[in-house]
């Protein structure tokens, strides 16, 4: 059977659609090196072991970190950032903001031992 043409905008991500994601299971501790190195790197974990075996790490286009919220979720955060469960957007920021503030904190710390 032949195969069939991608349309234009898929051939760039050709590639990507036929790599392949493989999980290891690793001690906790293997495991929690790894996320450190990589943190500390400036890496994701996945780039991390790429860089351990020898592969090449591209930089990301856009760094972000991700998380998945339930409705559940969205409720308890609703309630605690006193916003309407239907203000994704608003519930998204004031996370966000918890986020820098927490890490904010860290890094005073940080840059007050040096």
């Amino acid at each position: 059977m032949p195969k069939k043409a991608l349309p234009k905008k898929w051939e760039k991500s050709e590639k990507s659609i036929r790599a392949v994601q493989i999980a290891f299971e690793l001690s906790t501790k293997v495991s929690n090196v790894l996320k450190d190195e990589a943190g500390f790197s400036g890496l994701s974990t996945s780039d991390q072991i790429r860089k351990i075996i020898g592969l090449t790490i591209k930089p990301p286009k856009r760094p972000r970190l991700t998380i998945t919220l339930s409705h559940d979720d969205y409720q308890q955060l609703s309630a605690k950032y006193q916003l309407n469960i239907d203000d994704k957007s608003g519930i998204r920021q004031a996370i966000r903001d918890d986020l820098v503030n927490y890490c904010q904190s860290k890094i005073d710390r940080y840059e007050n031992k040096s």
